[in-house]
């Protein structure tokens, strides 16, 4: 009887420690690098801005800057208050008509519709994002401020002259303009709904099944599926989502250039031109003869930018917080 050979087991040859451990050190110092490089560049740009803006910052001071509402380069006069109100009146309105309009999207997309209608809507909201904003800044030019004052800003302006007077300060006691505040808010409104739809359905789309399925099982609709499972374990994406893309209508400049008039006045009316921050900064920076005058766009496009980082912190901070308080739950 043969006798059988007995089993041999191969062991897998294991690098020793000191073989593997250069190659990691040099894997772990690239990928600090590059992850400390974004941070350094955008330190590098905040201080290059402080630093050509600091003549304006010792002249007028860093808050009298602010809460000046003259901007006169011929008088060497400078203040960021009207544009900073622009740049809140349009950021803030334009996520108010998106966001509703956004989260309806990304809801109907994600639990509604059909898989081929889902699709083609979603690919039409990407291919919106995608349209440069000089691009949909020279159709409102041509087509949507002409409509608008045509069929919405003139009447409504009639009526108010001969039965509402009390709104004229609110609309704006002069003929309505077709580059003017509210034109410039509704076109960042449609440019920021394409990144509110996308962030809201990666976050609704992240929810797992079996939060849905624990509240079919319990008896409940769709609409209360929606509501008590689905919305709020994506909470924190959906405002993360909401905070990014407020960040996003803060910082377009070539749209709202195009159709809000870039008037140094006080943005009081809907109905009358304005300006913001980044359309101050494109419209008068090849302008700009005086060194004041310089300086104080560079001043604005400091602001700009703490303001920018701020609203990304927020927005980070926020879904820190909530995810914080989900986990906890």
């Amino acid at each position: 009887m043969a006798q059988s050979r007995p089993h041999t087991v191969t062991i897998p040859r294991i690098l020793p420690a000191w073989y593997r451990r250069p190659g990691d050190r040099v894997f772990k110092t690239l990928v600090l690098i590059l992850a400390s490089s974004v941070l350094a560049l955008a330190l590098t740009m905040a201080v290059v801005l402080w630093l050509g803006a600091k003549p304006t910052f010792d002249t007028f001071g860093y808050l009298s800057f602010l809460r000046v509402s003259t901007w006169d380069p011929v008088k060497s006069i400078h203040g960021a208050f009207p544009f900073i109100l622009g740049t809140m009146i349009t950021s803030f309105g334009a996520l108010a008509l998106a966001v509703i309009p956004a989260l309806g999207v990304s809801i109907f997309t994600t639990e509604y519709a059909p898989k081929w209608l889902a699709t083609l809507i979603n690919y039409t909201v990407d291919l919106l994002a995608a349209i440069p904003s000089v691009v949909i800044g020279l159709w409102a030019i041509f087509n949507f401020a002409p409509m608008m004052r045509r069929v919405f800003y003139i009447p409504i302006h009639e009526w108010a002259l001969e039965n509402a007077s009390w709104l004229l300060p609110v609309l704006g006691r002069e003929t309505p303009s077709s580059y003017n505040l509210l034109t410039a808010t509704i076109i960042l409104a449609l440019m920021i709904i394409p990144y509110t739809v996308a962030l809201s359905r990666d976050a609704i789309r992240l929810v797992p099944r079996e939060q849905r399925e624990a509240a079919w099982a319990l008896g409940a609709t769709r609409w209360e599926v929606m509501r008590m499972a689905v919305l709020p374990y994506a909470r924190s994406g959906i405002i993360a989502g909401i905070l990014l893309s407020l960040a996003r209508a803060i910082g377009e400049t070539m749209a709202v250039a195009m159709l809000i008039g870039n008037s140094n006045r006080m943005p009081l009316s809907l109905f009358g031109p304005a300006a913001t921050m980044p359309s101050l900064i494109i419209s008068e920076v090849r302008e700009a003869v005086e060194p004041l005058h310089y300086t104080s766009i560079l001043a604005v496009g400091f602001y700009l930018f703490v303001i920018t980082v701020a609203i990304n912190l927020l927005a980070t901070f926020i879904q820190s917080r909530l995810q914080m308080q989900r986990n906890a739950t």
